[in-house]
């Protein structure tokens, strides 16, 4: 019997305008969050009226259908931010600030200063030779493997799923060596939202302009020096801002894409079974992770741009709407058997949709270093196994995205 949802009174005045608002925060999405995702389907519809940290008023949209139409019609659900109605209620420590604040970044701009700016980081990327990204994520898996392979023990979240990510960008940037430490604590702070996101924030920015200082001091093969020699001539604060839009958007989202499949992969018998043998089982893990534990679970997120009815419910303009990735990958109505296998199925919403997606091709480089992490692992070591008991795992501590907070693991020392 699962316990029920808590609902609590919306502020006067804010939207959404209902009497019950369920918080969009809490213990229960530590646990089970496809469970009160469903929980909220059957009580409210695709479009749920919620609370954010400190009951800000907001909208959760859950339904594919529903998610798959904001994200088509940029016109109505918008992306600048600047458009909400509840700003002047946000206190300036909000801890979400660091998501929704307006920054000149691709993130936020709209139709062709969007198209613009998003061209930039597409041309820089495409550049990237994906068989080279791979041959370096594998040498980057065999150095963190090194460090840990003769104790037979590891904590692969710490020693091998946030570090790898993050040196496979640093060298697609072009980002000294010594940066990497200091941007991988900052990045995490910010994500999860602990305390001192924003100053984490501010240490990611600062970071990114030292090295676009670097690269225009001397040149090279790398992400940030096309991006300053590209034709859409981005000014300086639109490079940095991209920079730090490209880094943040990539990295803690690969790490727990990583960590969520080698879960997958040792406690479950479809994949279990085949450590030993099947390669091809890593790819049908990661596209399972995606459909069934993706990294990105809910997105903030669009602002309508004018009254419009949606799901059942009547959006205000300038109402803030969060984008539920994970529960629309769920949605009974695309997916009624739940439990049939996604295989090649790529039509979930994990890398968002429209225009406002994930630039192609960063899914594809993302996969690449992915995959390459999780077969150097096994690899390495086949006889992988979890240290403790699936249940006792700990999850993250964050609505927006979904991973281990540890993954302890005892292997043959090697």
């Amino acid at each position: 019997m699962t316990e029920p949802v808590p609902a609590a009174s919306a502020p006067s005045g804010g939207c959404p305008a209902h009497a019950d608002v369920l918080p969009l925060y809490g213990p229960r999405f530590l646990r089970n969050p496809s469970e009160l995702y469903r929980e909220m389907r059957q009580e409210h519809g695709p479009v749920v009226p919620v609370l954010l940290e400190g009951d800000v008023p907001a909208w959760f949209v859950i339904g594919y259908r529903e998610v798959h139409h904001v994200l088509s019609h940029p016109e109505v659900f918008a992306r600048d931010c600047r458009r909400w109605n509840q700003w002047d209620d946000i206190p300036p420590d909000w801890p979400l600030r660091p998501f929704v604040g307006y920054q000149p970044s691709t993130l936020f701009a709209e139709g062709d200063e969007h198209r613009r700016r998003a061209g930039a980081i597409s041309n820089g990327l495409f550049a990237v030779d994906q068989f080279d990204l791979r041959l370096r994520s594998e040498r980057i898996a065999d150095d963190l493997i090194d460090a840990f392979a003769g104790r037979g023990e590891a904590e692969l979240m710490a020693e091998y799923a946030h570090p790898l990510p993050l040196l496979a960008l640093a060298g697609i940037f072009g980002m000294p060596e010594e940066e990497t430490p200091g941007l991988l604590r900052d990045m995490m702070t910010t994500v999860n939202g602990d305390e001192g996101a924003l100053d984490a924030y501010q240490g990611i920015c600062a970071t990114m302009e030292r090295l676009v200082a670097h690269r225009r001091e001397q040149p090279g093969p790398d992400f940030v020096t096309r991006m300053l020699n590209d034709p859409a001539n981005l000014t300086e604060e639109e490079l940095i801002a991209d920079l730090v839009l490209v880094m943040t958007a990539a990295q803690q989202p690969m790490a727990y894409w990583i960590g969520n499949t080698i879960r997958l992969m040792l406690t479950d018998d479809r994949f279990s079974l085949n450590l030993a043998g099947g390669r091809r089982s890593v790819g049908h893990a990661l596209n399972e992770v995606l459909w069934e534990d993706t990294p990105t679970q809910n997105y903030l997120g669009r602002w309508a741009a004018r009254p419009v009815l949606l799901g059942g419910q009547q959006i205000d303009a300038g109402d803030l709407l969060v984008l539920g990735l994970a529960a629309a990958n769920g949605d009974p109505r695309v997916r009624p058997a739940s439990d049939t296998p996604a295989l090649g199925n790529q039509a979930m919403m994990s890398f968002s949709y429209g225009e406002h997606r994930c630039t192609y091709p960063a899914p594809e480089l993302a996969e690449v270093i992915c995959q390459a992490a999780v077969e150097v692992l096994l690899d390495r070591l086949p006889d992988l196994l979890l240290a403790v008991d699936p249940e006792d795992l700990e999850w993250s501590p964050s609505v927006w995205m979904r991973g281990l907070v540890g993954l302890p693991v005892g292997f043959t020392p090697v």
